[in-house]
């Protein structure tokens, strides 16, 4: 007789399975993450298994035909989109919500997971569809004192304080909600894994299972899922190929705002950011965000500009900070917040090889303000231009935006969009922004804004002082 159950070493961390335990991870490096399981082969291949999983399954596995479509038989879907009333959250999915689709919603405990996904909850119920909250952490109770708190008056709106899986599809079965919230997918097991709620196991069950389901009955799911020490998703990487949509939380939690950014969308933009600032009714979409990044900048400061990035679709303008100052060691720091720190040690090195700057004896330190991630070559000459000017201790004028990349050579290259960043620097009021040379073609006749293109580093600080 075959063995029903075997014994296995899964790394928490990225999913690599062993036979014995091991101290290290050899696919990611995690040291102390394999934990044992019990292993089961797949309930439909050995024939036994308990009556609610067998339905359960059977259920998803009839909700469509397993037969070859032809492409052009197939109908567009571009105006299947459903609103959730938050304009902010439609941005980020690329235009409102996919029938069937998954999402999953991830950030640090406190930053607002919770609070957002109640809300949009509470306006597709005010638009007569019908959500079913799945709660594994919270009672009924302590979300209706969150919905009291925020004014929800969610009609349409049913919870459900629930962590077993079959349970779960069994209830939605007799429901038949249009679309499906689960919060959070680590406490929800499935009796077809002999494995801890959270484990790989199950979290990689638990989504497939909630797939097949949104994918067989267009019914849109979206997951909230806790983060590990690094940032990541916690569990397996599979869980974030299984979805169709990942969503992160950023921001500090002592702060008001909130970003929510796209990292993968298989129906919009990736890398597209949404906007949020956290007030005493939830989560407020913030129209304007370039307003609000630069509304605290000081006047006549040193060491301070504006530089015109690009985050998905929309293009944003963010001030860059940089204070260069005297080290009491022998060797200056280099520290940066916002922007890579290998790129920041890179752009210092070209100015003190290109420029001449000698900042080998000087503290170095560079900060987007806001607490935004800029992660594009676009914002090399902000950077530079912010410790150039905290270097000389000259202020650049406040009427002044910057974008470019900057190679090795001191040469300003051109980057993507430049006419979309333009625009945005002259619809914020900005009179001189300065760019590559050649990306000045077709602006220079920006009303209200003098472009100048310039060709390397010598020729932009001569502009900027």
């Amino acid at each position: 007789m075959a063995k029903q159950h075997a014994t296995i070493y899964v790394c928490q961390n990225c999913g690599r399975q062993e036979r014995k335990w091991s101290g290290r991870c050899a696919d990611c490096g995690e040291f102390n993450s394999f934990v044992e399981e019990r292993f089961r082969p797949s309930p439909v291949a050995v024939g036994k298994t308990s009556a609610a999983t067998a339905g359960a399954r059977i259920s998803l596995n009839s909700f469509r035909e397993t037969k070859p479509i032809s492409y052009g038989e197939i109908e567009s879907q571009d105006d299947a989109r459903t609103s959730s009333g938050i304009a902010e959250f439609d941005r980020v999915l690329g235009g409102g919500i996919v029938a069937g689709s998954l999402v999953l919603i991830g950030g640090a405990p406190g930053i607002g997971k919770s609070t957002l996904i109640i809300q949009v909850a509470d306006k597709l119920s005010r638009s007569n569809t019908t959500v079913l909250y799945v709660s594994g952490e919270e009672s009924e109770r302590q979300i209706k004192m969150r919905g009291e708190r925020l004014g929800l008056n969610a009609e349409n709106l049913f919870l459900l304080p629930e962590t077993n899986l079959e349970n779960i599809l069994a209830e939605v079965e007799k429901l038949q909600p249009d679309a499906i919230i689960v919060d959070s997918i680590q406490t929800v097991f499935s009796s077809a894994v002999e494995s801890a709620p959270g484990s790989v196991s199950q979290v990689r069950e638990v989504a497939s299972q909630f797939m097949m389901f949104a994918k067989g009955t267009s019914t849109p799911v979206f997951l909230i899922g806790h983060v590990t020490k690094e940032g990541s998703i916690a569990g397996p990487k599979a869980l974030e190929h299984i979805v169709d949509t990942v969503l992160y939380f950023e921001g500090d939690r002592h702060h008001n705002h909130r970003i929510i950014r796209a990292t993968k969308n298989r129906f919009g933009a990736a890398n597209e950011i949404g906007i949020f600032e956290m007030t005493n009714e939830g989560l407020t979409p913030v129209g304007n965000p370039s307003e609000v990044f630069l509304q605290e900048r000081p006047e006549g400061a040193s060491g301070s500009v504006v530089t015109v990035c690009m985050e998905g679709t929309r293009p944003m303008l963010v001030e860059v900070q940089a204070l260069v100052s005297g080290t009491k060691f022998g060797a200056g720091r280099r520290m940066a917040q916002g922007f890579d720190y290998n790129r920041t040690s890179l752009l210092i090195a070209v100015l003190e090889k290109r420029l001449g700057f000698q900042l080998a004896g000087d503290d170095v330190f560079v900060n987007v303000a806001g607490g935004l991630e800029v992660d594009e070559p676009a914002a090399d000459l902000g950077v530079i231009a912010a410790i150039a000017s905290s270097f000389r201790n000259l202020a650049i004028p406040p009427d002044t935006a910057v974008f470019g990349e900057v190679g090795l050579t001191g040469e300003v290259r051109g980057v993507l969009q430049a006419q979309v960043r333009a625009r945005e620097a002259q619809t914020l009021g900005f009179k001189k922004l300065i760019l590559p040379a050649s990306n000045r073609k077709g602006l220079e006749k920006l009303l209200g804004t003098r472009v100048v293109g310039v060709r390397n580093l010598d020729e932009a600080l001569d502009e900027l002082f």
